[in-house]
């Protein structure tokens, strides 16, 4: 989904982002080329946890505000599935053995077995 950011940039410094659907929510990124992954890495922590995300407004809403001068604005698209950590119960089946096996694992890393089970999924999805 598309949201609007704030970028100002001052000599010197750190690209700074802020999006005004999140309030408080507030990204920095060294170079330019950075913007994008820093505003999805921002926005990914500041909803951790969360399963409620507002929606993005209309950028013209925000371009004359007082608070937003001197810097540009940009349309980043968030990907909301990385942000949405809102649990779902499953029903599964494995094999007995292998159930065990993973709660010596999860326990060996202080885990829950819901918990390694989304880690280990995670590190499966990356590899593909």
């Amino acid at each position: 989904m598309l949201y609007p950011a704030y970028v100002h940039h001052d000599e010197g410094s750190a690209y700074g982002l802020t999006f005004p659907d999140f309030p408080g929510c507030h990204a920095a990124a060294d170079a330019q080329d950075d913007i994008l992954v820093a505003a999805q890495e921002a926005i990914e922590a500041h909803f951790f946890g969360e399963s409620d995300i507002p929606a993005a407004s209309e950028l013209a809403v925000w371009g004359t505000h007082p608070d937003y001068q001197d810097g540009f604005w940009m349309l980043v698209d968030i990907d909301l599935s990385k942000v949405s950590t809102k649990a779902i119960r499953l029903n599964i089946s494995l094999p007995e053995n292998l159930v065990h096996k993973i709660d010596a694992a999860a326990s060996a890393q202080h885990l829950s077995r819901s918990a390694f089970l989304a880690k280990a999924a995670l590190k499966e999805l990356a590899e593909v």
